[in-house]
């Protein structure tokens, strides 16, 4: 039994989008939650993106799965294919390489940006505003087959809420401004189980949670 339903049900009452994290759950749980309302789904890999859900035109009515953890550049054109959404583009090879094969596919996609939020060197994401808004620059100018949507960041390690705090705020200072020069952007994702109350009282539009719907992972 998933939690899905009162996480739906909470997060709504904050108006965000709620994502669920099916990352290590099998495919049981994923149908589970789409039983109990689900109907967007993050994925961290490709493989198990690949392994797990079947293809777009053969997924149950209104399913929805999101690519959530770090792409790399081989791996874009099964990202291409079978994602809805890619929300961890964080270079312009990255944009121009799935550019080139939503190209290839006749496919429009949607991409957020992923913002490096705490400056963590493990962490993925743009480094700084300039270089994420770079990106946009070229993607809107450049990329027809690339719908930019918004950014993406995760918070610093530890759940510390003042410092999820500092990174949220940041990374709403830097989607305000994207959303300026391009106003059809409208996805601020952040935050996931342990603090997403946080990132929604920061202007959070979407939450990525995983274990408060479908429990520990193996």
């Amino acid at each position: 039994m998933t939690g899905y339903r009162e996480v739906a049900a909470e997060t709504a009452e904050h108006g965000v989008v709620l994502v669920a994290v099916s990352k290590m759950h099998p495919y049981s749980a994923v149908m589970e939650a789409y039983e109990d309302g689900a109907r967007i789904f993050g994925e961290n890999r490709v493989q198990e993106l690949e392994a797990k859900f079947p293809s777009p035109s053969q997924r149950p009515e209104g399913m929805k799965v999101y690519l959530i953890g770090q792409l790399q550049r081989n791996k874009a054109r099964k990202a291409v294919e079978l994602a809805d959404r890619i929300e961890s583009v964080d270079s312009i090879p990255l944009a121009e390489k799935i550019e080139k094969e939503a190209s290839a596919m006749g496919k429009t996609i949607e991409v957020l940006l992923e913002l490096n939020s705490s400056g963590e060197e493990q962490k993925a994401g743009f480094r700084s505003e300039e270089e994420l808004l770079d990106c946009a620059s070229i993607i809107v100018s450049s990329c027809p087959h690339i719908k930019l949507k918004g950014v993406m960041t995760v918070g610093p390690l530890g759940f510390d809420e003042e410092r999820n705090r500092v990174a949220f705020m940041f990374t709403k200072g830097v989607f305000d401004k994207l959303k300026a020069l391009y106003p059809s952007v409208d996805t601020l994702s952040m935050g996931m189980s342990a603090d997403w109350k946080t990132a929604a009282q920061c202007g959070s539009t979407e939450v990525r949670i995983g274990t408060a719907i479908f429990g520990a992972r193996a």
